[in-house]
This record gives structure tokens, sequence and C-alpha cells, in this order.
């Protein structure tokens, strides 16, 4: 495929350098030509300004044009050159009345050719050397050797073969590269499977098309190494956290069905109930996580963070008391029922750690709403401020607080913060934890509009 390619291409570059090959013949043809057929009529137009009665001009100012006759109106010679003595007339062109000059060729039986220019001589001219007819003076040249030889056409051959040669060579080595760029990609892509994504393609230097496709898909299968090691520890971590649970409730009813007398029903049915709720609700933050993790788009719409504060804090009943802090309107865009998600799991995550008091806040800091929940319980080690925000990590503090939690709240309220453009982390708090939600806030033309 690739030889018949590279053929195609050097018969088409040939076939393209041929015709520009003999136009630049003729063209150089036709211009010495006309370099000689201008000097000739320089040097008819001289030497007839030079004619005398009884004399003839014995030189001229061109080298080149050394045959010059003076021929009757019967082609008689009447005067020559010296090179030109005891030829023939030049040519039997006879330049009219209204045509004073002719430029011709004419080619000898013996050989070689001439280039001329034929004058009719002016009737003051011809009655002042003593002609009462018309006179023509002929200026000719031999014809220059570079339109004789064939050195013109061979060389212009010659040039057409090295040019056309090299085309297909530069292309037959051009594509032999290429294509063992593209060989040694698809030979690492097909080595590359699900259970090995660590393989990268070569990527040859440059910055050219090759390089930069290497580049994107080295860049793809790293992402897609990542994703699929995510979802590996994400599906490891998610069988283990229902693994306990489902064996736990099975080893109950297990235990009911065999031993009938011993064990009370209504205890056991208590007990499968909580075990039960607790793995709905971990499939039902599985599910929102999922959606979030896909990027499925959601409704949104200018959401007033201090009303939906007040909102869910006015819902609270008993436990730990909530101080709300809101300076004055802070609106962002935002899809409402992940924003009250968010809401609600940092506020439940607060009064659950919290000694006596939270507080939430929602203020306007250069150009974003900023959210702040605190409490004042014992705080979180810096150590695990990122580590929180993991799927199923939970404290040991939290899991002795609440033991049946899916330890999912803080990993979707972080994905549900950058689904938003926003960041969620846990901050450097004098007492207790802190975290803080960071969104954009909406353009006042928006917030007016709307």
């Amino acid at each position: 495929m690739r030889a018949r390619t590279t053929f195609a291409i050097g018969a088409m570059a040939l076939v393209f350098l041929i015709v520009i090959g003999v136009a630049f013949d003729f063209l150089i043809i036709d211009r010495v030509k006309a370099q000689a057929f201008h000097e000739t009529q320089r040097v008819s137009t001289e030497w007839i300004a030079a004619l005398e009665p009884g004399k003839v001009p014995e030189s001229t100012s061109s080298d080149s044009v050394d045959l010059l006759q003076l021929v009757d109106s019967h082609g008689q010679v009447v005067a020559a050159s010296k090179a030109a003595a005891g030829l023939p007339a030049l040519s039997t062109v006879r330049p009219s009345v209204h045509d004073q000059s002719k430029d011709g060729t004419e080619c000898f039986p013996q050989g070689g050719c001439v280039l001329f220019t034929a004058s009719r001589v002016p009737p003051q001219t011809s009655s002042l050397l003593g002609y009462g007819e018309p006179l023509f003076v002929y200026a000719g040249m031999r014809e220059p050797a570079i339109l004789t030889s064939p050195a013109l056409p061979v060389g212009t051959a010659a040039g057409v073969l090295v040019i056309a040669f090299l085309v297909a060579w530069t292309n037959w080595r051009f594509s032999t590269r290429v294509m063992c760029r593209a060989h040694a990609i698809r030979e690492r892509m097909s080595e590359i499977t699900v259970s090995d994504l660590s393989l990268r393609v070569p990527q040859p230097p440059g910055y050219d098309e090759f390089a930069r496709l290497a580049f994107t898909v080295n860049q793809t299968l790293a992402r897609l190494e990542d994703s699929v090691e995510l979802q590996r520890r994400f599906a490891s971590t998610t069988s283990h956290e229902l693994r306990n649970p489902l064996a736990g409730l099975h080893a109950q009813l297990e235990e009911a069905v065999l031993y009938p007398d011993d064990v009370d029903p209504r205890e056991t049915v208590r007990k499968a109930f909580s075990v039960t709720e607790r793995l709905v609700a971990i499939v039902d933050d599985l599910l929102v996580l999922s959606r979030l993790r896909a990027g499925v788009p959601a409704a949104l719409e200018p959401i007033d963070l201090g009303a939906l504060i007040a909102q869910e804090t006015a819902t609270l009943a008993g436990g730990v008391p909530v101080h709300v802090h809101v300076d004055g309107e802070v609106v962002v865009w935002g899809n409402r029922i992940q924003l009250i998600r968010v809401l609600s799991n940092l506020l439940a995550n607060a009064r659950r750690h919290a000694g006596a008091v939270v507080e939430i806040s929602a203020e306007r800091v250069d150009g974003r709403a900023v959210v702040t929940v605190a409490d004042d319980g014992l705080g979180i080690a810096p150590q695990d401020r990122e580590r929180i925000f993991e799927r199923f990590v939970r404290l040991d503090a939290a899991r002795h607080r609440e033991p049946g939690g899916s330890g999912l709240g803080l990993a979707i309220s972080r994905d549900i913060a950058q689904a938003h453009d926003g960041t969620l982390l846990a901050e450097d708090a004098p007492r207790g934890a802190r975290f803080v939600l960071r969104l954009p806030l909406m353009d006042a033309a928006d917030v007016a509009v709307t």
C-alpha cells in the first residue's frame, strides 16, 4: 500500500514537473529570441542611420549582429557588411510601407539558421543614396547556441527526473516514519487491557500531529487508569460495607430459623428492620454519589443561601442549638435539593459532635458565597481533614456516636460542591470542627432579572 502510494505521488510529481519543465524551456527560448530580435532591430536602425552614398558602414555596436545587407526591391544585394559579403539576400521578407520592420528566422540548406530583422529604408534615405526604388536593410545574427544545442532540454529533463526522484524519496521516508510511529502506537494499544492500564504509547519528540496524538492518548489512558482504579476501590469498599450488615442480618435470621424456641421473633424483626434501614440508606447514598460522579445534569435556579439556611434550621427539633448568622443576600445558581442535602449533612454532622452549640453563617467574600458550619466539639485532626471526605470513611469518634452511618455524607457533600463549581473543606478552628463551603455568587444583573 505504501509502495503504491509512493509510486502514485512520484508519477504525479513527474507529470507536474514535465509540464513545468516544458513551460520553462519555452519561456527561455522565447526570452532568448526576444532579446535577439531586440538587438537586430537596434542594429538595423543604427545601420540605416549610418548609410551614406558610396560608403558602407564597416562595423556596428554589436558583436553578435554582424550580418548586415542593403537589398533593393529586386532582391539584389547592394551593400553588405564584411561578414555578409558574398551571401545572397538573407530573406525575401519585404516590410510594407505601413509596417516598417519585420522579424524572422531563415534556415539554409547548408546548415545553420539566422535570426534577422528586415527594415524598410525611408524614402528620403533611398533618394540620398541615389536609388529611386525601395531599399531594405537586413540585420541578422546566427542562431544562439542555446537554441541549437540539446543542452537546454537535456538539462531540463535531468532536473525533472532528479526532483521527481527526490519527491518520491522524501515521501517514502516521511511515510515510513509516519507508519512506524502509527505501528508503534497501534502495537502498544493492543497490549493494553482493562487488567493492566499502566502501559503508555511511545511519544515521539517534537510537536507534530503524532506527538500530540500520543500525548492525548497517554492522558486519556492515565484518566482511564485512575477511573478504573477508583471503581475498583469503590467496588471493594462498597462490598465490604454491604457485606457486614448483610452478614449480621443473615446470622440473625438463621438463628431465628434454627432456634425458634430460644429467639424472640419480634426482637429479630426489629433488629432486621434496623439493618435494612441502614442498607437502604447506603444504597440511596451510593445512587446519589454515582449520579454526581457521572455528571448527570440537575435543574438549576437562583438560591438564596440565607433563606435556605433559615428554612433548614427551623425544622431542627431538640438536640444542640444552632445559631445562624447571615450577612445580607447571598444568592447562588444551584440545585435546591442538592444544596439542602449539603446543609443537612453538615448540620447533622456538627450537631452530632458538638458539645453545646453549633454556628452556621453565610456571607459574601471576594465574589464568592461562603457558608461556614462550626461546632465546639473535639474537632478533627489535621491529618484526617481530607480523609473524612473519602467514601465509607468514618473516624472512631463518628463510629462510636453513630454506628449505623453510611460514611458517604461528606463525600456526597463535596461532590455536590464541586458540581456547583465550588469547594468544601475542613479548615482550622479555635475549637471543634469547622467546615467551609464556597460557591460562586450570581451576577448582580442575573439577580435583578430573576
